[in-house]
């Protein structure tokens, strides 16, 4: 089922599938709740999940900036709410993990258990001037151009030599982002650090991301594991940063092992 809510006059498109095991599910920047087609596809029966477009992206409103986390923590909170969901499993990637983590802070006894793939806390000096740069890329250009630049960033090269009809799809979605609101939005991913918060995060945690993936790099994810108290990590062995795209099988895998192992 797909509608429409309103979460403060913005305006956002939600999808709900399945029955089950309530799992929220949050896109990165730039993508649209379609980032999760085939991890939700992998997960099979037993689950609902509840997926949005963040403010700014796919068919949600877009608003004029600046963004604040606290404004994409609210739209999964509202989602959340219009679902009469008071406790959940909450799954973000990139940007998606980085508001997942503010959901974790804020609203500690929203969730169950928390997913973080590809998330960033902890950047170096270096490693914040190069997101920066990438920034500066986004303010001053179009959001596909940043895609294209990306390309190799993101998917290991054998992917995009074996599958060039999905890489043009995602960049001509791409290209689709309202460049103000992909600006605005990228800013938070640039700006927004909870490594100083981190140890307060209570739910159990499981942190994935690519052994290769240069942005959300698994120093960081070793930071997260080593600073979340209840926390897990895997590394994906090869991979970079779609790994949504890449390796929908094993995010599924890992996010239903997690999710009901004893605690």
């Amino acid at each position: 089922m797909q509608t429409t809510i309103d979460n403060g006059g913005v305006p956002l498109r939600v999808r709900e599938e399945g029955e089950g095991t309530d799992l929220v599910l949050v896109h990165g920047v730039g993508a649209s709740l379609e980032a999760w087609d085939e991890v939700v596809s992998c997960l099979g029966e037993g689950w609902r999940t509840i997926r949005l477009d963040l403010r700014g992206h796919g068919a949600s409103g877009k608003p004029p900036g600046p963004y604040h986390i606290d404004d994409f923590v609210s739209d999964v909170i509202a989602v959340m709410d219009h679902f009469g969901i008071g406790e959940c499993h909450l799954a973000g990637h990139s940007l998606g993990a980085l508001i997942a983590q503010g959901v974790a802070l804020a609203h500690p006894r929203r969730l169950d258990r928390l997913v973080l793939l590809s998330g960033i806390a902890g950047r170096t000096a270096e490693e914040r001037r190069r997101v920066k740069e990438r920034l500066a890329m986004v303010a001053d250009g179009i959001p596909g151009a940043h895609f294209e630049a990306s390309v190799s960033r993101w998917f290991t090269d054998d992917f995009i030599r074996r599958h060039p009809d999905i890489i043009s799809r995602q960049a001509e979605a791409n290209r689709r982002n309202d460049p103000a609101a992909y600006a605005a939005s990228y800013r938070v991913l640039t700006e927004t650090d909870f490594a100083e918060r981190l140890s307060d995060i209570t739910a159990q945690t499981l942190i994935v991301t690519g052994e290769h993936d240069l942005g959300s790099n698994a120093r960081m994810a070793r930071y997260m594991h080593a600073t979340v108290p209840h926390s897990s990590l895997h590394i994906l062995p090869g991979l970079k940063h779609a790994i949504l795209t890449e390796a929908p099988d094993d995010v599924a895998r890992l996010v239903k092992e997690f999710v009901r192992q004893s605690v």
